[in-house]
């Protein structure tokens, strides 16, 4: 196998599909980074958001990079955009009931999370 012009010696096992190989690595990786963001508060997600789109903008990351940064600023976005959602929808419950008048206030659940 060659890589950049040098001669290595067998391809590594992650590039051939041996033992899970690529496809389970990456899966792996992308599983692990899913769980974290679902693990973050609003406020957490929403800075790291930021600070994605701070480094995008900056133009000083390479290529590869900025397309990895892109894709975790949308698993992101969706976060903080679910965790908004959920905050609207308790905002209408306490306000108006089915028929649109206000009714109180509901217990919090903690599956509208």
């Amino acid at each position: 196998m060659i890589v950049r012009g040098l001669r290595c010696g067998a391809p590594h096992p992650a590039l051939t599909g041996e033992r899970g190989g690529f496809i389970a690595w990456f899966m792996t990786e992308k599983s692990a980074e899913i769980g974290e963001i679902a693990g973050m508060s609003f406020e957490d997600a929403l800075r790291a958001l930021e600070d994605v789109v701070r480094r995008l903008e900056s133009g000083d990351v390479p290529l590869d990079d900025s397309i990895t940064l892109y894709e975790r600023g949308e698993a992101l976005r969706q976060h903080c955009q679910k965790r908004l959602d959920a905050a609207q929808a308790r905002i209408e419950r306490i306000v108006a009931g089915p028929d649109g008048v206000p009714t109180g206030t509901q217990p919090f659940d903690a599956a509208d999370r």
